[in-house]
């Protein structure tokens, strides 16, 4: 940047966690010759939904620790040395005994995120970089405006602002299908307010990822409680007669434990090079394969790490090492399988030393986020059929804490799990609740629950749920699509997915979201680059950002982010 120049002025949208990150970014380059302005719909910066009132109640923690979690301003062990004594006092921090291996309560976290903005703002101003902080400001449109290379902000209750760039940053979203019109049927756990309910009946809930046990928390406590005995055991003492909960998921599994990573920040450093990825691209007809990013960056690094599991698994291709991996998973009943990991994850925890594979598959979630718009359509449907499955059973990382609550649960008879494939169905009630419709063998099950939560996880939004209708209207956005690397493959896929469409002689697989490229720039239908607008508002380029990292998506975006605004 010239600083000669007029002062480039970037838009912030939003101010948690993507916003932070990106904030920090463009305050710590190298250069001070922008205006910074953020726009946030709450009163208060940094948390966002998943560590605010939003998405937290006091029960609900952190899966990750401090030493996990990239530095922002200061880590949090140096934080609490500063921190205000009433927020350590009301989360019972004691700054002398901070140990940054422990995961933490989501909403002191957001108290953390906060002050990181904070800081950062001070640290702005001692550059001579101005920010302007717009709370409780909802965006109601953002206006591109090509011929004068300037993006135009539309605010509820305010004259149009205009901009040289705007970073979208709006997080989670869970749109409202059915709760509000469906007595006791919610669309998600959140905010988890809404279900400080004492019930006298089966509960049904969809899904046993890390939402679901944010939903568990918050029920269990409502209608129960936990204590420890004498001789270190668990329990769960049950008040509400008649009060179960019922999870369900295609498999059946619970998710897997949080246990000791050897390389706290997922081995980024171990993944495919961007020179490596272009490479294997131009050698495979525009697409990069799976299996070249499976071998690469999951199988070869257990050469080194681990030889042993490298023989056991070298000859597998994707498709049989997940099958090998779940299959041993399946063999056992779900809580035997949760309490047998959950004693090794404890001596991982113990020994400080990691479970490689899984710490390795972790790395591959993450490692394909990147270039999985350079998948083709075919090997799309195999991640997200295949792989994904595994990994979001594997890469939980469920704290302990929260395992020894699954636990009592269960043994207290109060909480189970049914595994209900892939073709279940759910139909909300006018009346209340859902049923709920799958196969055990080859027997149809209906099963009624006067209370439903849908627990899956932040959903993948369509196009058409982005919330910035002008520029879909004019052309800005576009669908993100994946083509077939095989004609043959598109069209017979097309007489059964209205998913797939036809342009000339190829075949392309609609994705959630909008197209965007590598610098997380939006791209039209011509395929023309936006310099003016990027996205890291997760939900909306989910087609081509298949991975949920949270922090960890924050930290590589906003620095893909910002070499695209400096260069």
């Amino acid at each position: 940047m010239d600083i000669k120049k007029a002062k480039k002025k970037i838009a912030i949208l939003g101010g948690g966690p993507s916003g932070l990150f990106m904030y920090k970014r463009l305050i710590e380059s190298k250069t001070t010759n922008f205006v910074i302005d953020i726009f946030e719909r709450k009163d208060y910066l940094g948390a966002g939904m998943p560590y605010s009132a939003e998405g937290a109640n006091v029960e609900h923690i952190t899966n990750v620790s401090d030493n996990e979690i990239p530095i922002i301003f200061n880590s949090i062990e140096d934080w609490v040395k500063i921190a205000p004594k009433s927020v350590l006092k009301k989360f019972n921090i004691n700054e002398e005994k901070f140990n940054e291996y422990k995961v933490l309560p989501r909403l002191f976290f957001g108290e953390y995120l906060s002050a990181q903005f904070n800081l950062l703002k001070d640290a702005a101003t001692k550059k001579g970089i101005k920010t302007n902080v717009h709370l409780n400001c909802v965006v109601k449109d953002i206006i591109d405006f090509p011929a004068d290379n300037k993006i135009g902000i539309s605010i509820k209750g305010h004259e149009n602002t205009y901009f040289d760039q705007v970073i979208i940053c709006i997080g989670h979203n869970w749109p409202k299908k059915y709760e509000g019109r469906i007595p006791n049927y919610f669309d998600s756990p959140y905010p988890p307010k809404k279900l400080l309910l004492k019930l006298h009946h089966p509960v049904a809930i969809m899904g046993s990822s890390l939402t679901a046990i944010d939903a568990l928390r918050t029920l269990s406590r409502q209608n129960g409680k936990f204590e420890e005995e004498e001789d270190g055991t668990y329990r769960y003492h049950l008040e509400s007669a008649g009060f179960k909960i019922v999870m369900h998921s295609r498999s059946g599994l619970l998710p897997a434990i949080r246990f000791h990573l050897e390389d706290s920040h997922l081995g980024k450093e171990e993944t495919l090079s961007k020179a490596e990825i272009k490479a294997s691209i131009t050698e495979n007809g525009g697409f990069l394969p799976l299996d070249f990013v499976f071998e690469k960056n999951f199988k070869e690094i257990f050469i080194e790490k681990d030889p042993a599991f490298y023989e056991l698994i070298k000859a597998l291709n994707l498709e049989e090492f997940v099958e090998t991996m779940m299959g041993f998973r399946e063999k056992m009943e779900p809580f035997d399988l949760f309490k047998q990991e959950y004693e090794e994850a404890e001596k991982s925890i113990e020994k400080r030393k990691s479970i490689y594979w899984k710490e390795a598959l972790a790395v591959l979630s993450f490692a394909m986020s990147y270039p999985a718009k350079y998948l083709s359509a075919e090997d799309m449907e195999r991640l997200q059929k295949v792989l994904m499955p595994l990994i979001s059973i594997v890469i939980a990382f469920v704290p302990q804490s929260s395992c020894r609550e699954l636990l009592a649960l269960h043994e207290a008879g109060v909480l189970s799990i049914v595994a209900v494939g892939d073709n279940a169905e759910v139909e909300p009630l006018k009346t209340g609740g859902a049923d709920y419709y799958y196969k055990v063998g080859d027997q149809e099950m209906t099963v009624h629950f006067d209370t439903f939560i849908d627990c899956v996880g932040q959903p993948h939004l369509s196009f058409d749920d982005f919330p910035f209708k002008s520029l879909i209207t004019n052309g800005t956005v576009s669908p993100a699509m994946l083509q077939f690397q095989s004609a043959k493959n598109g069209k017979a896929e097309m007489k059964h997915n209205d998913l797939v469409i036809r342009k000339g002689n190829t075949y392309f697989l609609t994705v959630p979201g909008i197209t965007i490229n590598d610098h997380f720039q939006v791209v039209n239908e011509a395929g023309q680059v936006n310099e003016r607008i990027y996205i890291m508002a997760v939900p909306y380029i989910g087609g081509y950002n298949p991975d949920y990292s949270g922090i960890d998506f924050c930290e590589a975006a906003s620095e893909a982010v910002l070499n695209s605004i400096l260069n």
